[in-house]
């Protein structure tokens, strides 16, 4: 197997350090004076450009370079960290993935407003204009009130023990090396005392050790700035001594002279020249994760960067082992052979352990998604003009990675509805007696084989009167229509729907809702809504964990076999011919004093066949009711590979896809909300035409 491009390791890399640095900003927004989070930050920007121009992302180092320049003043207390300029980082962030994800376009001209926006945020905007393409060019900032005297110089005596393993996680000393010369004058000495003989040198290990003399105008925090990323696993001793004139700086190559008089002067220059090779060969997600405590180190190394496809390309070879050990088990059952019967039943012991680990593998905690709202909320507040509060819970509950990316439109857009039509105006909001602050609340929770996820506003709530005139004007309801609130409410999601007086950039054009309800369709989800006039609006969506495999009840009607999600059902009970003769006309069973409907599927698919002496009910729970599904056998459970339907069946709503059975035959997946649907849909048309 090929390594991975280091260019595709440097992004991602790069879309790691953008998302830690929009998670601090945003953080930042709520607690200004908190410095942990001004140096997390400025750590990101540090990294990205260094990362950027080891990789030749030229631009994007130069862009970045302003910015942490700009931020870096935040960091030593010289201006102070304002929504202004966490908005304007925010804005400098958006423009540095542009720059990743287009290195050569023509990106001057945004690049160049953005910097004179965050001049402005700093109150320099009277300092001319930085160049954003050019590789040396800075912000430029007034003088540093802290900053000492030209003529008072500082000298520092320096003794750096690096870790050992420095190196193979992406720290190049001579580097560090160059950061400190360029912060004054300096003398290098190389202390050789820990290094081992050379038949026991290990090139990647690092065995030098410095005394470093530094003569500088630069405050001591500066020091600590070129060791930010290895401070905590490092020994670094700074001594201050006394001010005084610049001397003449004693060049490092003194301090190699000296050295080559060592007996080990070769095994020296093949570790330094070692630990410059590695740290611009290491994988760019090294530097990304250099440890920063013991504790982080090991778990930095038990983790594995894979590529989703791989994860998707063995997902599929799973399912094709967990369909090739279904054909054995049926063989083995049908042969009296013992020892096929144990080794049928060795397989599938282990290729269902290997199903649920694959399926682990593909589920991520929903906060992956949760966590994309923070700049949306962030943004929307800005420009609506009103305060929000975005609260997640339940960010824990893990979800199939393929669900999480196709679920992120359609929550954008009803974050985006429940903000503009929920949510109202501060002093709207003083007028109604609520806080001015209005909550967004997104929350997460596993329910059997589904998890919920809830958007919910504490805003005005929908108003009916507006949703049935709109319904009315547009012809999807005649006038006077009889309808429940959860059918009115459900209109929204027509196309071309929208209750808006005027056309925003939020929403007004009717178009968003009907694309968020065709996605939910096509993950065999719901969509629910409750709202409370004046009190606010829940938005629930129920999806399948995964899209992949799962758990089926295996069932027979007529010739056919069918699967039942096995997160649906509930129990199953015998339906004798009697009973089903005796209930012609009604269609219920009393189940523990309670009534349940149930559907004959040999009528609903029309087998036309007879019922059989022995019949099943199969209870299944379609979220808000109980319904019987009558089947003629119930064969057990089965592993179901989920196959998607064609084409051609696309628009079939009873069915969510198909799967391959151990004969090589095809039963269908039933949908049951979507099964349930449509028979009360022709139950409810029958009787307007009786």
């Amino acid at each position: 197997m090929s390594e991975m491009d280091p260019l595709k390791l440097f992004r991602i890399e790069a879309d790691e350090l953008l998302e830690a640095m929009e998670a601090g900003l945003l953080d930042l927004a709520g607690d200004l004076e908190n410095m942990d989070l001004v140096n997390s930050v400025f750590r990101s920007l540090h990294t990205l450009k260094g990362s950027g121009a080891m990789f030749g992302f030229d631009k994007l180092a130069a862009f970045t370079h302003h910015c942490e320049t700009a931020f870096d003043r935040v960091r030593k207390g010289e201006v102070r960290a304002t929504d202004e300029l966490i908005h304007a980082v925010l804005a400098t962030r958006d423009q540095m993935r542009a720059l990743i994800e287009d290195p050569d376009g023509d990106h001057d001209i945004a690049s160049d407003l953005l910097l004179a926006q965050l001049r402005e945020a700093i109150g320099e905007e009277g300092n001319g204009t930085a160049a954003a393409s050019g590789g040396g060019a800075s912000v430029q900032a007034a003088a540093p009130a802290t900053a000492p005297a030209a003529s008072g110089l500082t000298t520092y005596e320096l003794r750096i023990t690096l870790p050992r393993d420095c190196m193979a996680n992406g720290t190049d000393p001579v580097r560090l090396i160059d950061e400190l010369r360029e912060l004054g004058d300096c003398e290098v000495a190389v202390d050789l005392s820990n290094l081992p003989p050379l038949s026991k040198l290990q090139p990647t290990e690092m065995h030098l050790r410095w005394k470093v003399k530094l003569t500088t105008s630069q405050p001591r925090s500066a020091i600590d700035d070129v060791f930010i990323f290895v401070v905590d696993d490092m020994q670094l001793e700074v001594t201050e001594t006394k001010a005084e004139p610049v001397q003449n700086a004693v060049a490092v190559e003194a301090a190699t002279e000296a050295a080559s008089t060592q007996p080990l002067a070769e095994a020296e220059a093949a570790a330094a020249n070692t630990a410059s090779t590695a740290a611009a060969t290491a994988p760019a997600e090294a530097t990304a994760s250099r440890p920063r405590s013991g504790d982080a180190k090991q778990k930095a190394a038990e983790h594995v960067r894979v590529p989703a496809e791989r994860l998707d390309e063995l997902m599929d070879r799973v399912g094709e082992l967990v369909i090739a050990q279904s054909r054995l088990s049926q063989l083995a059952h049908s042969s009296i052979d013992i020892q096929l019967r144990a080794v049928s039943e060795d397989i599938e012991r282990l290729s269902g352990e290997l199903r649920d680990t694959m399926m682990g593998l593909r589920m991520v905690p929903v906060n992956q998604l949760f966590g994309r709202f923070r700049r949306l909320i962030h943004d929307l507040a800005r420009e609506t003009g009103k305060k929000i509060e975005l609260v997640t819970e339940g960010e824990t509950t893990e979800v199939d990675k393929t669900i999480i990316e196709r679920l992120a439109d359609p929550m954008v857009h009803l974050v985006r509805n429940s903000v503009d039509h929920g949510l109202e105006l501060p002093d709207q909001r003083i007028a109604a007696g609520k806080r001015e602050v209005g909550t967004i609340r997104l929350a997460a929770m596993q329910a059997g084989g589904e998890v919920i996820i809830t958007i919910v506003d504490d805003g005005r709530g929908i108003d009916r009167d507006k949703v049935r005139a709109k319904a009315e004007s547009s012809g999807l309801i005649q006038k006077d229509q009889l309808l429940s609130d959860c059918e009115l409410l459900q209109l929204i999601f027509q196309p071309g729907f929208s209750t808006a007086a005027s056309i925003t950039s939020l929403s007004g054009r009717g178009v968003g809702m009907d694309v968020v309800k065709k996605t939910i369709d096509a993950l065999r989800g719901s969509i629910d809504i409750v709202s409370r006039p004046g009190e606010g609006s829940t938005i629930s969506l129920r999806i399948p964990l995964t899209l992949a495999i799962i758990d089926g009840l295996l069932v027979r009607v007529g010739p056919d076999h069918y699967v039942i999600p096995l997160s649906a059902v509930e129990e199953c009970l015998e339906l004798s011919l009697d009973e089903d003769l005796r209930s012609r006309g009604r269609s219920f069973i009393s189940l523990r004093d309670r009534l349940v409907p149930y559907l004959r599927l040999r009528e609903v698919f029309e087998t036309g066949t007879a019922p059989e002496l022995h019949q099943k009910v199969v209870v299944v729970s379609t979220g808000s009711e109980r319904v019987g599904l009558v089947v003629d056998q119930i064969i057990g459970d089965h592993q179901t590979v989920i196959k998607s339907m064609s084409k051609l069946h696309h628009d079939v709503a009873a069915f969510s896809g198909a799967t391959i059975l151990g004969d090589g035959t095809v039963a269908l997946i039933l949908d049951i909300a979507q099964l349930v649907a449509h028979c009360q849909q022709q139950e409810a048309q029958l009787r307007m035409a009786v």
